[in-house]
């Protein structure tokens, strides 16, 4: 079966999933983007995409392996999750933005 609906959860401060989302579709192919101020708040996020028929979740980096593992066990593994990563050439960068 081909990837028609994926699903994106970002965590930032003063995002809401009730006001923060995003739909961008195309002839065969929904990606949603939803906005949430913790990560503890993407469990229940990623249920929303999955019962509105997501196939595929992504995580912003914020989510880490711990909240990705949240995440899972809250869908059930009904999809797959994975979370965004950067590379040790990124640390420098990265730093400063959060310093």
């Amino acid at each position: 079966m081909p990837l028609t609906k994926f699903g994106f959860i970002v965590a930032g401060t003063g995002l809401s999933a009730a006001r923060n989302r995003m739909v961008m579709k195309a002839v065969n192919f929904e990606m949603v983007a939803i906005g949430v101020s913790d990560a503890s708040d993407g469990p229940a996020a990623a249920r929303t995409l999955v019962n509105e028929g997501a196939q595929l979740i992504e995580l912003c980096g914020a989510f880490g392996p711990i909240w990705t593992a949240k995440v899972i066990e809250a869908i059930d593994g009904k999809v797959p999750v994975g979370f965004v990563g950067y590379g040790p050439e990124a640390i420098t960068q990265m730093y400063k933005l959060f310093e």
